[in-house]
Parts: C-alpha cells; sequence; structure tokens
C-alpha cells in the first residue's frame, strides 16, 4: 500500500493588488513614528528582498471557508472519488472566517466542519477538523492523513490550506505588503500506485522562538488597540529558517533514501523569495552539492505569501502545468517543505 496526492484543486481570487496599491498608505515603525523612506523606496527595496510584485485578495463576499469549499470541489472532481467516501477533512488555518472590516475571527463551528456542511456530506463518519500549524499547516495535515491511513483508521483525506490573510494586516505595517490569500486541497488516499509519500519530518521551536510571529496592535496608536494584527520579527524568522529547515529536510531526505541528486523539485512555503533560496543554497550544502537549475518553482511574484495556502496550490498550478519552465512527471522524487508561526517546521519526500 501506498500513500499517494489522487487529485488537487485550489482557488486564486481574482482582486489583484500590486506594489502600486500600497503607493498612499502611511507606513509607521513599531514605536508609531513616521517611516523615513517614501513609499516608491519601500516598494523597490520590498520587491528586491521578497520577490513580490502582485498579491491576491478575495472578493468581500467570499470567506476563508468559502474559497476552500471551492478548492475542495475541484480536489474531489479531480481525484474522481464520491466525497461520501471521504474518513477525514482536515483544514489547516489560522485565523478561521474573518469578513471584510470585522475584528473577530470565526471558528464557531470549525471550519472544517463548514466546508464539510457546503460539501453536502452527510457522512457521519467522515470526520472534520481544524488543524492550526501556522504556514506549514497543510504539509502537517497531510502528515496526519498519512498516518491515519497507515493506522487503518482511514482510506481517504481531504486536507485543505486557506487563508484571507488581507484581513488580519496592520495597513501601517510595512510587512502588511507580504500577505495574500488563497485556498489549495488535495485528496491523499492508500494506492496500489507506485509511489506516494516515502519520510516526513515535523518539528515545535517553542523555547525562545513561539512569539516570532503573534497578534500585534497597529503601529497607529490612534487605533483601537484591542483590534490586533498579524505581526512577526522579520530577522529572526529568517535566521531561524535558515538553521532550521535545511537540517528538517536532510533529515526528511535521508530517512527517505532518496539521494540528494534525485530530487526533481523542492516546492517550498512561498514566504520571501531571498529566504527561500537561502534555505535551499543551505540545503545543498550540507550534501556539499551546488543548488541544481529550476530545482525551487516560485508563484509568490504574482500571488505573494498566502500562509497554508502557498503549497497546496504551487503544486496543483505544477501539475496543471501553469508554472512557466516547470513541470511534474510520474516517478519525479520532490520535495515539500515549510516553516512558520508556532515555530513550527516540517517536510515530506514524495514519489510523483
Amino acid at each position: 500500500m501506498n500513500i499517494k496526492i489522487t487529485g488537487s484543486g485550489s482557488y486564486i481570487p481574482t482582486e489583484i493588488v500590486s506594489n502600486k496599491n500600497f503607493a498612499e498608505h502611511v507606513f509607521l515603525n513599531d514605536d508609531g513614528t513616521p517611516f523615513p523612506h517614501p513609499n516608491d523606496v519601500v516598494a523597490k527595496k520590498f520587491l528586491e528582498i521578497t520577490g513580490i510584485e502582485e498579491r491576491r485578495y478575495a472578493s468581500d463576499d467570499l470567506q476563508t471557508s468559502d474559497i476552500a469549499t471551492i478548492a475542495a470541489k475541484k480536489a474531489i472532481l479531480n481525484a474522481k472519488i464520491d466525497p461520501e467516501t471521504l474518513d477525514y477533512l482536515i483544514f489547516a488555518h489560522n485565523f478561521g472566517d474573518v469578513k471584510k472590516g470585522a475584528i473577530q475571527g470565526d471558528m464557531l463551528p470549525s471550519l472544517a466542519s463548514k466546508v464539510k456542511h457546503n460539501l453536502r456530506i452527510k457522512n457521519p463518519k467522515c470526520v472534520a477538523y481544524d488543524m492550526l500549524f501556522g504556514c506549514p499547516g497543510w504539509v502537517e495535515g497531510v502528515i496526519q492523513a498519512t498516518a491515519f491511513i497507515k493506522a487503518g483508521m482511514a482510506k481517504k483525506c481531504l486536507v485543505i490550506g486557506a487563508e484571507t490573510l488581507s484581513r488580519v494586516v496592520d495597513p501601517h505595517d510595512r510587512d502588511s505588503m507580504i500577505y495574500s490569500d488563497g485556498a489549495g486541497a488535495t485528496i491523499v488516499e492508500a494506492t496500489a500506485d507506485d509511489g506516494g509519500i516515502l519520510a516526513h519530518e515535523s518539528a515545535t521551536f517553542s523555547y525562545d522562538e513561539a512569539n516570532y510571529l503573534y497578534f500585534g496592535k497597529s503601529f497607529n496608536s490612534t487605533h483601537n488597540p484591542d483590534v490586533r494584527y498579524i505581526k512577526m520579527h522579520g530577522r529572526k524568522i529568517y535566521e531561524f529558517a535558515l538553521s532550521n529547515v535545511p537540517k528538517a529536510m536532510k533529515e526528511c531526505l535521508d530517512k527517505s533514501g532518496i539521494s540528494i541528486n534525485d530530487v526533481k523539485k523542492i516546492l517550498i512555503h512561498q514566504a520571501n523569495e531571498k529566504m527561500d533560496e537561502a534555505i535551499i543554497h543551505r540545503f545543498y550544502k550540507l550534501y556539499g552539492k551546488e543548488v541544481p537549475h529550476g530545482i525551487m518553482p516560485m508563484s509568490i511574484h504574482k500571488l505573494g505569501n498566502s500562509s497554508v495556502a502557498t503549497i497546496p496550490t504551487l503544486y496543483d498550478s505544477m501539475v496543471k502545468g501553469e508554472i512557466e519552465n516547470q513541470e511534474l512527471n510520474k516517478g519525479d522524487v520532490i520535495m515539500f517543505a515549510s516553516v512558520g508561526a508556532g515555530m513550527n517546521v516540517n517536510a515530506i519526500v514524495y514519489r510523483m
């Protein structure tokens, strides 16, 4: 028995927000003082560091559970399965449903239950629950689905990663330019087909690192201090990721028995182009190797950082031939790797 992704689907929001859209924003330092550089300089430096030219925002009428439902329907259709045969529905997100302009996230009922309701699944044995694991949530959901299947508790699982980060950002924080919205979904099931999940690795670093990403008040002191936004200590996260993600990837690859030379693609969380490039460089350095050309497909340039949605949407685009000069073929060995709030790190070695 092998455990494979047999279907995928995604929802890329229709509202395109370019860096130019931030021209009139009033960016502040964390102490509320005016940021010293004009916005065109901020945008130029931002593009150089992150690689983000555009990002996507969900339309006002759609919430996280709505775009997740769209992606889930596509994955079910792509896998050609009856949704009533699903044993688990695992939904990775961080903030729940956040209505445009709202100051609270809605997680009652769980978003997984909302999606199961939207899909009109009657089977009560399809267990639906939410996964709160930061940006690596979809990868961790796939790891949990794998464990359920190996234990004989499931045959088919739906794993979703979706977020609307545009609704939890402080408009006065330059980091707000990083975040975006999106949804990706996959069917994970037991199959007699070759390949599948060969190894996985997960870790949580919370002794000193728990609050590298946190919920904090606006940099604008005139805003309601009880309204909170996603905040991060960017330099600490960068250093943490460079130290810990390559190690987790190596541990995962070594566990799989696959040679570094046989890895065709690495689908890494689309957090920051320069950081992702540095992670991959350090990963290959652990094997005394140079980074192969084209090993790391990127979607961040046009889609931004949609947290748990970046890897499943990238994977879906890859298998459907929608990433220029990139492809995945049957038998290819790929890696998934992610890092995010918690601080959590994980990786999967997977044969197509």
